[in-house]
């Protein structure tokens, strides 16, 4: 975990388009955004070819083009990148899925098992991406709850904060999340 005061001040003039700020940012970062992503790609979305440094330069590009963002300290920063983190999550996920449709190509699995294996954390992943997107209609904070746990990995603690809020108030916004999303998605 890195000193609060010194990633708010980076923070804070990497989004006033302080391009030095947003390198030392990512070099500060790093080991948290690292954690995040490992987290959530280790929860079986390998098939959608996407690693770790691979989600953290996507999450880099990213932040590194959307100048005068309002990035108050530390917790809305690791907020707005799982945001970030779930949007790359989702949209390669859609691509492996398109993919794997066809576009157009005769595909020949070698097993129709495998082939099945293979699209399964994809769906799922658009599954749960568009269930969030009932729940936000709704309640948007029970949205960014399952979106800092589901797609971030941060447990009660970390969300909390990120979202300012009690680690009890996270316990039970993510028991009811949980139980829309099971509702939602048929389970």
């Amino acid at each position: 975990m890195v000193e609060e005061g010194e990633l708010t001040d980076l923070a804070r003039r990497a989004s006033k388009g302080d391009d030095a700020a947003a390198e030392a940012l990512l070099a500060l970062a790093y080991d948290d955004l690292r954690r995040i992503a490992r987290a959530r790609l280790r929860r079986g979305s390998r098939d959608i070819m996407l690693d770790t440094s691979a989600l953290i330069s996507e999450w880099y590009l990213r932040f590194a083009r959307a100048h005068q963002l309002q990035l108050r300290d530390r917790s809305h920063f690791l907020s707005h990148a799982a945001a970030v983190m779930r949007s790359i999550i989702v949209d390669y996920a859609r691509r492996n899925l398109s993919g794997k449709r066809g576009k157009d190509a005769a595909h020949i699995p070698l097993s129709l098992q495998i082939a099945d294996t293979v699209t399964l954390g994809a769906e799922e992943i658009l599954a749960v991406h568009e269930a969030l997107e009932s729940i936000a209609r709704s309640d948007p904070r029970l949205a960014r709850v399952v979106e800092m746990r589901y797609f971030a990995g941060m447990n009660e603690v970390e969300t909390a904060e990120a979202l300012e809020l009690s680690p009890r108030t996270v316990r039970r916004d993510w028991l009811r999340a949980r139980l829309l999303l099971t509702e939602a998605l048929g389970r």
